[in-house]
């Protein structure tokens, strides 16, 4: 069984199949992308970005493109967000160079947020830029990270600071992937979902609350309904603000100038992507009340619905206010230090909010 979103971006378009039980097509899928663009040519080198978690996985969608006629060369790098930085995208470009790869290679990311925001940048950047495509393998990649074209990696200074936009010239999902994933990564995943609902789609919202068993579950047919929901919601956005010019794709951010503090501080790795997000979710919701924005009754249908996934409530340890102020003042979405927060005005809207008081902040951070 499938499903289809096409993302409308000019010569940038491109289409994401979710299936189930499929990896073998993501190969005719990447082919048929290509042919699309007039790229495609017998043994074209498809060179294939994982991590050691998820080899098994890798190894069923290098058959699928070598069984397209693509040549592939697998790199493989270590699970976790200390592989998205500018050191293990080093090695990737030297393993490029040692494979003979060209301006025509595709590069194929095989696995979650990581190795794909690393994958994409290697894309962006090798040769000027090259072919990129997204094979993700976790909830989180599938329902965000896959979607919109950005990639990254981390500095000292903070998260994803260096990066570029890179569209892929296709996105593959097969939900049998996410059989084998951890129940907490499941469950970090499931807070992107949530994060959907919560700033464009109260519908959506309510057929989550209605779906939490499923969810946990793992049902196919649920994941492929909410993946693809998620999927096009995050397509409408990036169609209008792909580059973040408007403003309107930073509604995506939704409690994540809280996580990416959170992550940075606590070290990464602490807390999964995921879970700094149902925080951040927890704590911008508060702030929206604390501000006048946000009756408290969508507040606690928020945090029930995170409850009710497992999600994670509380940091492991308490940080100090300021020092989670000074990393959001170098989050993206600050202006010359000054704070600006997404906050929601009801499940299903939210909105870029300028000059919030510090003093607010705090007493939710405190």
């Amino acid at each position: 069984m499938t499903d289809a979103i096409h993302v409308s971006l000019g010569d940038r378009s491109y289409d994401i199949a979710v299936r189930s039980g499929a990896a073998g097509e993501a190969g005719p899928h990447a082919r048929a992308a290509l042919e699309a663009r007039g790229l495609w040519d017998e043994g074209r080198l498809a060179f294939l970005v994982t991590d050691d978690n998820v080899a098994a996985h890798c190894e069923a969608v290098r058959g699928g493109f070598e069984a397209t006629g693509f040549r592939t060369v697998t790199a493989t790098v270590r699970p976790g967000e200390a592989s998205k930085s500018l050191a293990v995208a080093g090695d990737l470009f030297a393993e490029l160079a040692d494979a003979k790869a060209d301006r025509r290679t595709l590069v194929v990311a095989a696995g979650g947020g990581v190795v794909g925001d690393l994958a994409g940048f290697v894309a962006a950047t090798w040769g000027r830029g090259v072919p990129f495509y997204q094979v993700p393998t976790t909830l989180l990649a599938d329902v965000d990270s896959s979607v919109g074209g950005k990639t990254g990696v981390n500095i000292s200074a903070g998260k994803n600071l260096v990066g570029a936009f890179h569209q892929p010239a296709g996105v593959f999902i097969d939900t049998e992937f996410l059989t084998t994933l951890p129940d907490r990564e499941l469950k970090a995943g499931l807070a992107e979902v949530v994060k959907y609902g919560v700033i464009l789609d109260e519908p959506f919202f309510a057929e989550l609350e209605s779906s939490v068993d499923s969810l946990l579950a793992s049902d196919p047919a649920t994941l492929r309904r909410v993946i693809t929901r998620s999927c096009r919601l995050k397509a409408d956005v990036v169609e209008r603000d792909e580059h973040e010019r408007t403003g309107l794709r930073a509604v995506l951010n939704y409690g994540h100038t809280f996580a990416h503090a959170y992550e940075a501080l606590l070290g990464y790795g602490t807390l999964l992507h995921g879970e700094a997000v149902a925080v951040g979710m927890r704590h911008a919701a508060a702030l929206a009340v604390r501000i006048g924005r946000l009756d408290a009754a969508a507040e606690t249908r928020q945090n029930a619905l995170l409850d009710a996934l497992g999600l994670v409530a509380e940091l492991p340890r308490p940080l100090d206010p300021e020092a989670v102020i000074g990393r959001m003042r170098v989050d993206k979405k600050s202006v010359n230090g000054s704070l600006r927060f997404v906050l929601p005005d009801r499940i299903g809207r939210v909105e870029v909010v300028a000059g919030v008081d510090e003093a607010d902040v705090r007493a939710v951070l405190s």
